[in-house]
């Protein structure tokens, strides 16, 4: 059966980005690679951004896999810990790729492949909250997570290989998850952040109950 034309746009373009990085990704090359003319490009992917995102999303799907397909543990945090590594493995491994996605940001924009990642990691930055074991919010954790782990990642993508240092990527985790955990046994886990967290996904409350307990919580824990 033939490749519908999408794939095949798709995996000609995911083929040049990786052996050319960004700037091999031409409408021309695609068009040739593909063996499609290029209002055939345009018209499935609207513009070359389009075909950029699609691109991203195909390359990260394996890493969204695997993300997703993470066993939870009894240790939310531990669990946080694996995501992360695999989150740094897969921009070391996909270096065209990873920059793609993160790279270059948009103002006020972010590309598929990045929503759906930070969807998982809102989850696990949740299952922390609920074991009471988070420090600060649930937002303010997931961007503190995200830009540490970001920037981790393109500054090892940055070094020649024979000088990147395994431990810079553990130092910058075990450091961020300091400053947004606490200790596994602590007595003093932030009661605010966790009932926070319950309430967004109880199905006690009455809607209206719900969110202006949110209201009341999300004021309280931003503003102490």
């Amino acid at each position: 059966m033939p490749t519908p034309t999408r794939e095949r746009i798709i995996n000609a373009a995911y083929d040049l980005l990786r052996e050319g990085g960004r700037e091999a990704v031409s409408t021309r090359a695609v068009s040739a690679a593909a063996g499609v003319q290029a209002p055939t490009i345009y018209r499935t992917f609207g513009d070359k951004q389009g075909l950029l995102d699609a691109v991203a999303m195909h390359g990260f799907s394996s890493y969204l896999a695997g993300k997703g397909a993470l066993a939870q543990t009894d240790d939310p945090v531990d669990d946080l810990r694996a995501g992360w590594d695999l989150h740094v493995g897969f921009g070391v491994a996909n270096p065209a790729c990873y920059s793609l996605i993160y790279g270059e940001p948009r103002a006020g924009l972010a590309s598929p492949a990045a929503v759906a990642a930070a969807e998982i990691l809102a989850v696990q930055v949740n299952r922390i909250a609920v074991a009471g074991r988070l420090r600060v919010t649930e937002p303010r954790a997931a961007f503190m997570i995200h830009a540490a782990g970001c920037g981790t990642t393109l500054s090892l993508i940055a070094l020649p290989a024979d000088r990147r240092d395994p431990q810079l990527s553990v130092l910058a985790r075990e450091a961020v998850i300091a400053g947004v955990t606490f200790p596994d046994g602590a007595a003093h886990g932030d009661s605010a952040v966790a009932l926070r967290a319950v309430v967004g996904s109880s199905d006690v409350l009455t809607p209206g109950e719900r969110a202006l307990m949110t209201e009341w919580l999300d004021r309280f824990t931003t503003e102490r």
